[in-house]
């Protein structure tokens, strides 16, 4: 069974003309979508993929309508070839029933991976830079000098680990992390 599937991503664009291709191209049942291509949850689209059986093929009239990147269209190509669902695109000339059509989304998985790979080389070295010219990524510490040097006498003075953090603002387990507990605190701790 073809099972047509066209998105257009205001409500005010129309789908005639995606559904006409789609209905010439002998599909039997067609969902369809008003959104944009950005938005996680596409009720047609989430349609169309439940009613799919394996033996079926999805039909869209080009890849732009069925997804956003590269890596989300092989993605899904891939749970759908995983389920034994075909998968066709009209104006792109790519069907995964036949030959050809495998080799050209199988060009499109490599390069989908390239893309990450190549992603992933860019932002190792840009941390690597950072991390030369003394930037370090995370959340900046809430202990400042002033608030360490205040929890450190408030310590030494015999202020609870927990008073010490209600009193200058910090939480807990922060206390903890910079002044961990002495292994006689956990001792006493537990014989109490």
């Amino acid at each position: 069974m073809l099972i047509g599937y066209a998105r257009v991503s205001t409500p005010e664009q129309a789908l005639t003309m995606q559904a006409d291709a789609l209905h010439k191209a002998g599909c039997q049942r067609i969902f369809s979508d008003k959104a944009s291509g950005a938005k996680a949850n596409l009720g047609g689209l989430a349609d169309a993929l439940s009613h799919a059986r394996a033996g079926d093929v999805i039909v869209v009239w080009k890849l732009d309508r069925l997804g956003r990147t590269m890596k989300g269209l092989v993605d899904l190509a891939a749970q759908l070839a995983d389920r034994g669902i075909g998968f066709c695109s009209l104006t792109d000339g790519i069907d995964t029933a036949g030959t050809a059509g495998k080799l050209v989304f199988h060009i499109m998985a490599a390069m989908a991976e390239m893309e990450r790979d190549l992603n992933r080389e860019r932002t190792t070295a840009a941390l690597d830079v950072a991390r030369r010219q003394g930037r370090v990524g995370g959340r900046k510490t809430v202990m400042t000098p002033k608030k360490l040097e205040a929890a450190r006498t408030l310590l030494a003075s015999g202020v609870k680990r927990r008073e010490v953090a209600s009193m200058i603002g910090v939480s807990i387990p922060t206390i903890y992390r910079h002044f961990p507990a002495p292994m006689e605190d956990a001792i006493n701790a537990e014989g109490k």
